[in-house]
């Protein structure tokens, strides 16, 4: 089993390179801009999706000026990250919303899951499909297991600092 889930977890992780390379790019764009003039990301992760937000916070390689969500803190210069399991997450949408209504930019992270409701995708500025619709290692009863979400959140959340840094380089 462990061989299956490594295979299948190094093909999400080729799906969200190769679908999501603009996204990631405009995504650094906007981190950039918000470390280039002082401005403050800000990132909220639902539910398992808070490992993200303790690696902002807490990893080896930060960005600079990284916090915990906090609407009353926000500027114009802020930017927000917001990653949930999947882009109906009531909450997430929510505060995507109040986010658009003041007119500040957010990026989204989730899996896109196909729903006639309203979505993150529709409030965020730039949104990277984490591209995890279901487990990812098939049992003999023809059930699957596996749902590594913070897992996968975590290497597209490394990949955005990676060009955000490389971005803010070219910069200097």
């Amino acid at each position: 089993m462990l061989k299956i889930l490594s295979t299948q977890l190094a093909g999400v992780f080729q799906r969200i390179s190769a679908q999501e390379e603009e996204q990631f790019e405009d995504a650094a764009r906007l981190f950039a801009q918000a470390i280039i003039s002082d401005g403050t990301i800000f990132v909220y992760g639902m539910d398992e999706m808070e490992a993200v937000v303790a690696e902002a916070l807490h990893g080896a390689e930060k960005l600079p000026n990284v916090k915990p969500l906090n609407m009353n803190e926000l500027t114009t210069a802020d930017r927000v990250l917001i990653v949930s399991r999947f882009c109906t997450d009531e909450e997430a949408i929510r505060i995507a919303k109040q986010l658009h209504e003041q007119n500040i930019w957010t990026i989204g992270m989730s899996s896109i899951a196909e729903s006639s409701k309203p979505s993150l995708v529709d409030y965020v500025d730039v949104h990277i499909d984490l591209c995890l619709k279901q487990p990812l290692v098939p049992t003999e009863d023809g059930s699957r297991i596996g749902f590594p979400s913070a897992v996968v959140a975590l290497f597209a959340y490394h990949s955005l600092v990676l060009m955000t840094k490389e971005i803010v380089a070219e910069y200097k």
